[in-house]
């Protein structure tokens, strides 16, 4: 479904206290939450996928939340997974990635092994990235926004005890949910070749193990049971270890790189009670790319865009890279402005919250806000001329006030 209408905000004017000009908020964001929960949102439809769909698809607006009580993000996830219709989750792959998504109004996200691997390292998903670093990279993610982020916990690095350490450490790291995978070491790309799984038992026994951990860190982390056994072995193997994996007490269920939408319709009317998730690997991949209402009729609560953020920045990049070597820089509709980059970045509430722990002799330091906006720009071209006629002082005590 297309939208025929989408209005951004969230951001504002930059704040400057010497001149008397109060920060003025955007219009809040209006996010497209599919299903029968749509959170400040307009649906307009071309083609409507079904008749249904009008009726179902109803406006209302989401209840406020106080955002100065922190909500436990395991706890906000399950809060997700109980509303109706399913929730998109873009994949992140680093602190301004997940920014970015959050600034968006999703409610969720992911951490892509495959992004983290390419972002960091420069180097393919296939298993050289280590836990330590997924950990470190995931830490910074969780600690950047305030929405739940379910993490890439590959194949929990070893065996079941490797899997118990490693739901500890992302849960110590803020994760909300975990997706743990039946792939042998070294692993590879769900959609890639050369995928080979471990036998059922020790497929189960690291889910439980995952469980067990979450028990002994007192802790409700989201576990989310991946197989990758489609590719790798048969529709009926993945279905069975999934059945399998809900028995075990998962409480997501994800077989990856399904090859139809048949497939997908089957997966999702084993073990009813028990959510299930799509990845959307955009770009062509192995499984059908269905709109969120589709997805919603088969019977998927989560799904996942792996590749949006990561591939959006390489294309970026890219052009960004060709105007350089073309003598060009890039034009200003291809990049944010650099005061919307401040915005994003957050320099201006940085800024503002400064100015509550300034002292009487930090106050000339000050003159560094006044400079971060295009009007402050010309009167440091000013300061700069006067100094040595000796006049600054009486330029900046009035500004400064």
């Amino acid at each position: 479904m297309e939208p025929a209408l989408v209005l951004g905000g969230g951001g504002s004017f930059p704040h400057i206290p010497s001149l008397a000009i109060r920060s003025t908020s955007s219009p809040p964001f209006l996010g497209f939450t599919f299903g029968s929960r749509i959170q400040w949102s307009i649906s307009l439809a071309r083609n409507p996928i079904q008749q249904k769909s009008h009726t179902r698809l109803a406006l209302a607006r989401a209840p406020e939340r106080d955002h100065n009580v922190t909500e436990p993000p395991a706890k906000a996830l399950r809060r997700i997974l109980d509303l109706p219709g399913v929730h998109q989750g873009p994949a992140c792959f680093d602190a301004l990635s997940a920014k970015l998504v959050e600034k968006a109004g999703f409610q969720y996200c992911f951490s892509s092994g495959f992004s983290i691997s390419a972002a960091r390292l420069g180097l393919p998903d296939v298993g050289l990235i280590s836990y330590g670093e997924m950990l470190d990279q995931g830490q910074q993610i969780t600690q950047a926004v305030s929405i739940p982020v379910i993490g890439d916990g590959d194949n929990g690095y070893g065996n079941a005890m490797n899997v118990k350490r490693t739901v500890k450490g992302y849960i110590s790291a803020g994760f909300a949910g975990i997706i743990l995978e039946d792939q042998v070491s070294p692993k590879a790309c769900g959609h890639t070749q050369g995928r080979k799984v471990v036998p059922r038992e020790e497929a189960i026994m690291k889910i439980k193990a995952a469980i067990d951990a979450r028990k002994e860190s007192g802790s409700d982390i989201v576990i989310v049971a991946r197989t990758d056994s489609r590719q790798a072995v048969s529709l009926d193997e993945s279905l069975w270890r999934c059945r399998a994996f809900a028995d075990a007490g998962a409480d997501v269920l994800f077989i990856d790189a399904l090859a139809s939408k048949e497939e997908m319709k089957a997966f999702c009317e084993i073990s009813p009670l028990v959510p299930k998730m799509a990845n959307m690997l955009e770009g062509g991949g192995k499984t059908p790319i269905l709109n969120p209402l589709e997805l919603e009729d088969i019977g998927y609560k989560l799904v996942s865009y792996p590749l949006s953020l990561i591939g959006a920045s390489i294309q970026a990049m890219q052009d960004s890279l060709a105007a350089l070597r073309g003598g060009r820089i890039p034009p200003p509709r291809s990049m944010p402005s650099f005061e919307e980059i401040k915005e994003i970045l957050g320099f201006n509430t940085y800024y503002k919250e400064e100015q509550r722990y300034a002292t009487s002799t930090n106050q000339l330091s000050s003159q560094r806000d006044i400079c971060q906006s295009a009007v402050a720009d010309t009167l440091c071209k000013i300061v700069h001329k006067m100094i040595q006629s000796r006049e600054v002082e009486v330029l900046m005590i009035p500004l400064l006030k």
